[in-house]
């Protein structure tokens, strides 16, 4: 059953509409609405501070409303079983980051810790992160090389070591103080640059890279680390040229590790939903490979590479190398955007799956907390991490309380059980971090959904994902985000034009080339452009309109012409019939081209629809001016319709109104339209006869 509507009122023009229905101030309620707001801002009382420190610490605005028997189960079963998951994923990663593992398990400690007290995100979980590591890592043997022959039990090795966490640390320290700077100046937003596409094919492209970074500890190969362009390939041929050189007790270890890890991991996913909690393999595997490399003397027996000596006990607080800032600003500025898109992009994720908010500004609050503060205690950059969070949630989790059992699982590691992870080899935590890299790796899947939906995003994909395998991870992120943004670019410059046509007996306008039964108005060019008109595109918009409307430069001049000799015919004839003693009839300015010698397939007015024109800058602003000028040329007048308040505002700044009458601006296409056919059926008012 269809409902027929009918609506009788006048026809309004944007000035009439704004007298009728507009605010009657003369905007001085702006600026006072925002004196008053900055004032409010500015106001000290006990209320405001209580406001502000929930707001910056949230840990006091959820833990007062803590849910204790619906949630504490689900917090400690989630918290412990991440908890017990970072341990060997730290200290693995500590090795992508090119230091010891005793400053991965720092990062799984005190990031953790902060984040609970000032993030908003419930189901996130911070600490090392595989992408964040490497790039890490590359900063680290970029300024402290490897060296070819060093004893692991000298000085010059502890002094190495040091040297390396420090620039670590200082890495840290410098995303903590950008993120800092961020958040004072409300730059949260800007994370929204990193697009999902972007995201997606860049952490599954860095997977590659830490997969191939990690064949060499799997096959028990010492060899420098590559860093730079192409470094995925150096190392691959690195590693091809030493395959004779392979240890075969390290390969075998790496083979039962993958054996053990990949199909347990594969029933975890699986059967997430009937598990209550996963199954910890990645500890037990440590657990089990740390005791078969002490019964066995393998360091000793098969010369396998161990992890060695794990301090028991809190790092000292230390000072980052904070001379290194200048070599390392242009990475760590790379490592801050993809630590900071990554972790809101998942807290956005699990914070829309169970319907409450984030807040991006706080989040980098959070996260720019955490690393700067981390930074001091020999931690290297962190952030939030896929794996972790996925269990987090998949475990139970409710709240940020969960961090606080993640932490006391690490900090008891931290002080009684380090030491004895002494023998852990160290194949066994490259075939961790290999096997942690599943769901970036998963993300191929995408494609196919990213090719149905949108081609233009599945160019960004594969553009980033070919750019950071091929060149490297810091360069290909750049590559990636420059193209994602020159797609958005050109299809600003190649927005669509339309002629628009009207539904019979309806005020409904649609584009023609879609809608065969609609129909155009005679006499009457209605134009849209669904994109806004800058200087990017002002060429490509002038050629559009032109094009549809038929004005070339012969034509304008051509009808100018005309037209002027036209104006001086009915001048001479004036003169003549006044002479005679009868006046010529006049022609209402309104009037003027309805009754001059023009068809009626010819146009006679175009009107603009600018529902879509979201901005104008001056360039546009001026090419309006000028097709306003060249329309009047050949007696053809504009007229305007759905101009929202900003473009309206700058098309009357640049003096558009000085050729283009302000009563020819409509609220709606269809006033518009009746308002013209008004004028074509109207008699000339202002038709007088006098006789002499």
């Amino acid at each position: 059953m269809s409902a027929s509507v009918a609506v009788y009122r006048n026809i309004y023009t944007e000035d009439r509409f704004k007298q009728a229905y507009g605010s009657s101030d003369d905007g001085t309620s702006g600026s006072l609405r925002l004196r008053e707001k900055l004032a409010g801002s500015c106001r000290c009382s006990r209320r405001a501070c209580l406001h502000l420190l929930s707001e910056r610490v949230p840990i006091f605005n959820w833990l007062p409303r803590y849910r204790l028997k619906k949630w504490i189960l689900g917090d400690t079963i989630g918290g412990l079983t991440v908890g017990i998951l970072h341990i060997p994923q730290g200290m693995a990663f500590a090795l992508l980051t090119s230091v010891a593992p005793i400053f991965g398990l720092y990062t799984s400690f005190f990031p953790v810790v902060l984040y609970m007290f000032f993030g908003t995100g419930r189901h996130v979980s911070t600490g090392t992160f595989a992408v964040v590591s490497l790039m890490t890592g590359s900063v680290v043997e970029q300024l402290v090389p490897t060296p070819l022959e060093m004893n692991s039990s000298s000085s010059e090795a502890a002094d190495f070591e040091a040297q390396r966490i420090g620039v670590a640390s200082a890495v840290a320290l410098l995303s903590g103080i950008i993120m800092l700077c961020m958040f004072g100046l409300q730059l949260g937003f800007l994370s929204t640059y990193l697009s999902e596409p972007i995201v997606k094919a860049f952490t599954s492209a860095a997977a590659f890279h830490v997969t191939v970074s990690q064949i060499q500890s799997m096959l028990g190969l010492r060899l420098p680390r590559h860093t730079g362009t192409f470094s995925l390939f150096k190392t691959l041929a690195s590693v091809m040229e030493n395959l004779p050189h392979t240890n075969m007790a390290e390969l075998l270890i790496s083979m039962m590790c993958l054996a053990v890890l990949v199909p347990v991991k594969e029933i975890n996913m699986r059967y997430r939903k009937r598990l209550r909690t996963p199954i910890p393999v990645e500890i037990l595997t440590v657990i089990i490979a740390t005791g078969v490399a002490y019964a066995f003397s393998l360091d000793s027996s098969y010369n396998i590479e161990i992890v060695g000596h794990i301090p028991a006990g809190f790092p000292k607080p230390r000072m980052p190398a904070v001379h290194t800032f200048p070599d390392i600003a242009g990475d760590t500025v790379a490592i801050t955007f993809v630590g900071y898109a990554v972790s809101v992009s998942l807290a956005m994720i699990y914070a829309d799956k169970h319907g409450y908010s984030i807040h991006p500004n706080q989040e980098l609050l959070a996260h720019g907390i955490s690393n700067t503060v981390s930074s001091f205690f020999t931690c290297f950059p962190s952030s939030a991490t896929l794996a972790t969070t996925n269990i987090l949630e998949s475990a139970g989790g409710y709240t940020q309380l969960s961090g606080l059992f993640t932490s006391l699982v690490v900090l008891i590691v931290l002080l009684l059980i380090g030491p004895l992870f002494y023998f852990l080899p160290k194949a066994v935590l490259a075939c961790i971090n290999v096997t942690s890299l599943r769901q970036m790796f998963l993300q191929f899947q995408d494609l196919p959904e990213l090719w149905r939906i949108s081609k233009i995003d599945l160019m960004v994909w594969v553009v980033t994902w070919l750019s950071v395998v091929v060149l490297n991870v810091d360069l290909g992120l750049a590559i990636g985000v420059v193209f994602s943004m020159m797609t958005v670019i050109c299809r600003t410059q190649r927005a669509g034009c339309s002629v628009l046509g009207r539904a019979s007996n309806t005020e409904i306008y649609r584009p023609l080339e879609n809608h065969n039964k609609c129909y155009e108005v005679p006499g009457v060019k209605i134009l849209t452009y669904n994109g806004p008109i800058y200087y990017g595109n002002r060429s490509f918009f002038r050629e559009e309109m032109s094009k549809l409307l038929g004005l070339t430069p012969e034509k304008i001049r051509s009808r100018e012409k005309a037209r002027k000799a036209l104006e001086k015919r009915e001048r001479d004839a004036t003169v003549s019939t006044v002479e005679r003693g009868i006046a010529n009839t006049l022609f209402s300015s309104e009037n003027e081209f309805f009754k001059s010698e023009t068809s009626e397939s010819d146009v006679q007015a175009v009107l603009i629809d600018c529902s879509s024109v979201t901005f104008v800058d001056v360039a546009g602003a001026r090419l309006f001016t000028q097709m306003c000028t060249e329309c009047q040329k050949v007696g053809v007048h504009v007229y305007l319709a759905n101009c929202n308040e900003s473009v309206l505002k700058i098309l009357t700044s640049s003096g558009l109104m000085t050729y283009m009458n302000p009563q020819h601006i409509f609220v709606t296409v269809h006033d518009a339209v009746m308002y013209i056919q008004q004028q074509k059926e109207k008699p000339p008012e202002n038709t007088t006869t006098v006789w002499v």
